[in-house]
């Protein structure tokens, strides 16, 4: 697939500057620049990020009424039920809070709840609210979820209950009458820093509460491992406290995880290496999401709670089946819809993707609607049938707004919900080719056709000859990456082939190149099309990350290639 470079152009003078305050190399100014960094001060901040770094709690809005709140049901001895989604930023949120108050109050007065994805669906449930009341709960804290929940908070209030809801997804106009909302993301919210996931809302109440009550930060700074995993799970911007966050996240998952991370990390297979965020995300966070998936994510949370080693392994082996019944199943899927593509013109030369059948497995739509677009880069929706109307998920592709799209076909749904690049919708069945239809209209009319291919944003130029151990080192000090702080991405030009380049297992090449004498080796993967260009013995453009290989006890950097081209020289 083409893929359009992008290069990230950055202020000179201001790059002249910070070399001449950090005294090294003007490549790394211009990538630190080009992420805002301007100055020693905040170079200082990006590279040792400190806990003094992190905002008051009290600065959220409402932050008092909820403290209050929860401090009368301490007195009152109420019962509290703590309610959260069922992906990972959702079962960490409700693990991190439960636990907290666990410490701190009588566990008989406490519990949590989850809702089922197929039996209730996202978010705060009417079966939840009917539980609260029959177990006699008077305050529910919602996590992750529950900002959108205006007449289910009101259903719940009739019957006596209060809520108290930290969420971090963007309010509607009219928010839900609980007796404290906490959502940096409130119009009205002065909190300094607006990104925090569900985790980290739920992460600055019990900072609160522990200042409330007097109680030392070493029993709420025990979570970071669980907050770093919800911050890398949910594809929130790795800057300000997120970034924070995950650092000391990142090193509690290195030195000392909870029992659940650390069965985790012993079933990924990844007990000898120093995590990283990508390891999270690719390896820790698809196990834990499974569970909600494929069966029930309560056992997610257990596996979190649980202090037991032993105990927690069995739990992690649980969620540890579940995604490889996960894998099996989005695989399958994913072959099926794209068969449907591939065998249909119509659909092959749309600017969206909509595709349906009745027995594809809820709880991977999502991940399908994500694997088309890796072939078929366009907003792409999966539908499925779900009890007796059709239900899916959709993706976009970056740049443009999918909500925005799905409720101008607000005529055809049941239902929708979602943000920017993420969404999920409600049909009956009759209205799945008027969905299709009129979804293509508005994508064809309103996306430009340049975010129709697939973008590489570039940090900067480099010469093979400032690539070394020094400059690798500082690269690594720049994490955790993630969004709006992804590894850096080098373009080298005019590269060429020795000769040893060599296509491997039949989609990768390993590259073999060298600028002016200077020869690095690489890894391509998927790339095996592209390899005739290192054949025609003409100077190339590279676009890579480094990365570190070790091969019989021997580490060496070795160039991970993104794309090639001809040099325009």
């Amino acid at each position: 697939m083409k893929k359009r470079w992008t290069e990230i152009q950055s202020d000179e003078a201001i790059v002249v500057s910070l070399q001449q305050s950090l005294k090294i190399n003007t490549t790394l100014c211009k990538i630190l620049v080009g992420r805002g960094i301007e100055n020693y001060e905040q170079a200082k901040d990006y590279f040792r990020p400190q806990l003094s770094q992190l905002h008051d709690p009290y600065l959220l809005k409402d932050m008092d009424k909820a403290v209050s709140r929860i401090t009368t049901a301490f007195e009152k001895k109420e019962k509290i039920l703590v309610f959260g989604d069922y992906d990972v930023d959702g079962t960490t949120s409700i693990a991190t809070l439960y636990q907290f108050l666990y410490k701190i109050y009588e566990p008989s007065l406490l519990d949590f709840y989850i809702p089922h994805r197929y039996r209730e669906g996202y978010g705060v449930s009417k079966i939840g609210i009917d539980f609260a009341k029959e177990n006699n709960f008077s305050l529910i804290i919602s996590v992750d979820c529950g900002i959108k929940s205006v007449d289910l908070i009101g259903y719940a209030k009739s019957l006596g209950i209060d809520f108290i809801v930290c969420d971090h997804h963007l309010p509607d106009e009219i928010l839900p009458p609980a007796v404290a909302i906490l959502n940096p993301k409130q119009k009205d919210c002065n909190y300094p820093y607006k990104e925090l996931c569900g985790c980290g809302v739920a992460f600055k109440l019990i900072t609160a509460l522990a200042q409330q009550f007097g109680i030392d930060e070493d029993h709420y700074h025990c979570y970071f491992d669980l907050l770093a995993t919800a911050i890398a799970a949910d594809i929130v911007p790795i800057t300000g406290e997120n970034r924070t966050m995950a650092y000391f996240g990142l090193e509690r998952i290195n030195t000392s995880p909870c029992s659940g991370i650390k069965a985790l990390i012993e079933l990924g297979g990844l007990k000898k290496n120093k995590l990283s965020i990508n390891n999270v995300v690719f390896v820790i966070a698809p196990r834990i999401n499974a569970a909600g998936r494929m069966d029930d994510a309560r056992k997610a949370v257990q596996l979190f709670i649980e202090h037991d080693y032993t105990k927690a392994l069995e739990f992690a082996k649980l969620l540890h089946n579940d995604n490889i019944d996960r894998k099996d199943t989005d695989s399958m899927i994913t072959e099926d819809a794209l068969s449907m593509i591939n065998d249909n013109e119509e659909l092959i030369n749309r600017k969206s993707t909509v595709v349906f059948k009745e027995h594809w497995h809820k709880g991977v739509v999502g991940i399908v609607a994500s694997r088309l677009i890796e072939t078929y880069y366009r907003p792409t929706v999966v539908l499925t049938r779900s009890g007796d109307v059709v239900a899916g998920s959709a993706r976009s592709v970056p740049g443009f707004n999918l909500y925005e799209a799905i409720y101008a076909c607000r005529e055809h749904l049941l239902g929708y919900g979602g943000h920017f690049a993420a969404a999920g919708l409600s049909m009956l069945p009759e209205n799945v080719d008027a969905f299709s239809n009129s979804f293509e209209i508005i994508v064809s009319s309103t996306i430009e056709e340049h975010l129709l291919i697939p973008e590489i944003i570039i940090d900067t130029e480099i010469q093979f000859s400032e690539i070394n151990n020094n400059f690798y080192n500082i690269i690594c000090q720049m994490e955790p990456y993630g969004p709006e702080n992804m590894r850096p991405v080098f373009i080298a030009k005019d590269v060429l082939d020795t000769g040893y380049s060599k296509i491997v297992k039949e989609h990768h090449v390993r590259f073999v190149v060298k600028q002016q004498n200077i020869t690095f080796t690489g890894i391509g993967f998927n790339m095996a099309t592209s390899f005739y260009l290192l054949r025609l013995k003409k100077p190339l453009d590279i676009v890579f990350t480094l990365d570190e290989n070790e091969w019989n006890g021997t580490k060496s950097l070795q160039l991970k290639v993104i794309d090639i081209r001809l040099s325009e020289n």
